[in-house]
């Protein structure tokens, strides 16, 4: 069956005509009650990059994150928002960016994925951990922001879900796979096909262009998306932008590795990529090493000491 991505337009993060533009979105794929039923646990995953740079569109907005909680209450379920971000706490981080209003209207709470509740995942990536909240979930709904980034030029919907490994040992795959940008790919798509979101929503209303993920600016799309596939919507934004597919490491993965649909095999209800194509989207103006281009005997005695000091003891407690 071919996979469907809801794609339409729309222009604001108001809330009467964001909720409106979400039930339009959700609404070829069965609306929420398709996916949350009473009683069900429900991680919200939104991108909560950082605190630093409020108002410059880093993180997925407060504004989507409030509408499709709400929705997920009135479908009978119990929402929690769960990151593992680059910088700082999860809450610290969500607080930073206007959060804290919603949070408190709706009571959701906030997991850090920062704890020590992991769990192995890959046999061919060994010590693959992912956090356990996010694995144990009832629903996994994935709220990613559309941004271009300087070490795999977008960030879309399978690398929002790098934040459901914790911090620590995002900088151990950032050296482990990091040399190769192929492998690096290949083990972000492993986690998303791990995770397997039960539905994206991608946040394209206002997207961040340039030097990002953090460094650059903010740039209107007036775009939101929905899938039950998230490499079907990573594809569909991918040509939305103009980009190649094939230099953007976790789309050209999920190719190489049969998950990703052709574009033409798409479902799109409403509106295609051709419709909402965007001609000069920035892209970074230059490129960093996914490894951080630190010397080779730095990233030997980094990964010796993480092996001793984190990761056999994470890995120790994951076999519990």
């Amino acid at each position: 069956m071919n996979p469907t991505v809801s794609l339409i337009r729309t222009a604001s993060y108001e809330w009467q005509s964001l909720r409106g533009a979400l039930e339009c979105a959700l609404d070829p794929l069965g609306g929420m009650e398709a996916f949350v039923k009473r009683g069900d646990r429900v991680l919200l995953k939104p991108n909560l990059l950082t605190g630093a740079r409020p108002g410059k569109e880093c993180t997925t907005r407060p504004e989507l994150v409030y509408c499709v909680a709400e929705m997920v209450q009135n479908a009978g379920g119990t929402p929690f928002l769960g990151d593992s971000p680059a910088f700082g706490s999860a809450k610290g981080v969500a607080l930073a960016n206007g959060y804290q209003p919603i949070l408190e209207e709706l009571g959701i709470p906030i997991v850090d994925f920062q704890g020590n509740r992991y769990q192995t995942v890959s046999e061919e990536f060994n010590h693959l951990l992912l956090s356990k909240e996010a694995i144990e979930a009832d629903v996994v709904i994935n709220l990613p922001k559309v941004k271009s980034h300087m070490q795999l030029t977008l960030t879309l919907g399978v690398k929002n879900l790098f934040g459901c490994v914790p911090g620590k040992m995002k900088a151990w795959w950032h050296m482990e796979a990091g040399k190769d940008s192929a492998r690096f790919g290949n083990m972000l798509v492993e986690t998303a096909r791990t995770i397997a979101p039960n539905l994206t929503i991608m946040d394209g209303i206002i997207g961040h262009e340039g030097n990002g993920p953090s460094g650059g600016e903010p740039r209107f799309l007036g775009v939101l998306g929905a899938s039950t596939d998230v490499f079907a919507i990573d594809r569909a934004m991918v040509e939305i932008l103009n980009v190649d597919p094939a230099n953007v490491p976790t789309v050209a993965a999920s190719q190489r590795l049969g998950l990703c649909p052709e574009l033409t095999d798409i479902h799109f209800p409403h509106q295609s990529p051709a419709d909402l194509q965007i001609h000069d989207w920035k892209l970074p103006t230059r490129m960093a090493p996914i490894d951080f281009g630190m010397p080779r005997v730095i990233k030997s005695t980094f990964k010796h000491l993480y092996i001793r000091f984190i990761k056999e003891p994470m890995t120790a407690y994951s076999n519990r």
